[in-house]
C-alpha cells in the first residue's frame, strides 16, 4: 500500500493554478498581437481593443501571483554546490536515463532551481518592458528608441517564458508522480526517496 508525504499546502497549489490561469490569458492575449496570423485569439476577449486593454492588466496579475509564489520560496531555489554537483551530472540522466546516479537533490533541484530564476528573470524583464510601451499611460515619458527596445526585449523575454512553461508542463508529466504533488498537496514516499531525497529526510526526520 503507498503511503504519501505532504509536498505542497493547500495556499501554493492556489497559487500555483492562478499563475498558470493567468499566464494562459496573459500569453494568448500577448500572442494576438505578436503576429497577424494570431490575431484570431483576440477573439477570446472580445475583439483588438479589449485585447489590447486587458493584456497589461493580466500581466500585471501574472507578475503580482508570481511574486507571492516567489517571497514563499526563494530560499529554498537558492542554488548550492549539491546543485550545482546535481547540473554536472544531468546529461547522464537527459541523455542516458541514469536517474539512480543522479546526486540527491532537496526540495528543488537543480534544473528546477535555473527554471526558477530564469521565470524571475523574464518576468520582471516583461514587466519594465511592458511598462515603457504602456499606452497612453506610460509610453510618452520615454523616447521612441527607448519604446522601441523595450517592445523587442519584452517579446524575447515573453518567448522564452513560454519555452520555460512548456518545458515546466513537459518535465511534470515526464516525472511520473509530480503532477499530484501539485494536484493534492501529496507525494508517494517512492517518488519522494528517488527525485528529492534530501527533502523527503528532512520532512521525515531522517537521517
Amino acid at each position: 500500500m503507498k503511503t504519501y508525504v505532504p509536498r505542497f499546502a493547500v495556499k501554493d497549489r492556489i497559487n500555483h493554478w492562478v499563475i498558470a490561469i493567468l499566464f494562459f490569458l496573459a500569453a494568448f492575449s500577448g500572442l494576438a498581437f505578436f503576429h497577424p496570423s494570431l490575431f484570431f485569439l483576440s477573439n477570446l476577449f472580445g475583439g483588438g481593443p479589449w485585447t489590447r486593454i486587458l493584456h497589461p492588466f493580466l500581466g500585471l496579475a501574472v507578475f503580482g501571483a508570481f511574486m507571492t509564489f516567489y517571497r514563499r520560496h526563494w530560499r529554498q531555489n537558492e542554488m548550492t554546490d549539491a546543485e550545482r554537483e546535481w547540473s554536472g551530472h544531468a546529461k547522464d540522466m537527459l541523455f542516458f536515463g541514469y536517474k539512480s546516479k543522479m546526486p540527491p537533490a532537496g526540495m528543488f533541484n537543480a534544473g528546477q532551481k535555473i527554471m526558477f530564476w530564469a521565470m524571475v528573470v523574464c518576468i520582471v524583464v516583461m514587466l519594465l518592458t511592458g511598462l515603457a510601451f504602456w499606452r497612453p499611460w506610460f509610453a510618452g515619458f520615454f523616447p521612441i528608441v527607448l519604446v522601441r527596445i523595450a517592445t523587442l526585449l519584452h517579446a524575447v523575454a515573453a518567448a522564452v517564458f513560454v519555452i520555460l512553461v512548456i518545458g515546466h508542463i513537459y518535465v511534470a508529466i515526464w516525472t511520473q508522480g509530480t503532477i499530484r504533488g501539485m494536484m493534492r498537496g501529496t507525494v508517494s514516499t517512492g517518488w519522494a526517496r528517488q527525485n528529492h531525497p534530501l527533502w523527503y529526510n528532512e520532512v521525515t526526520g531522517r537521517k
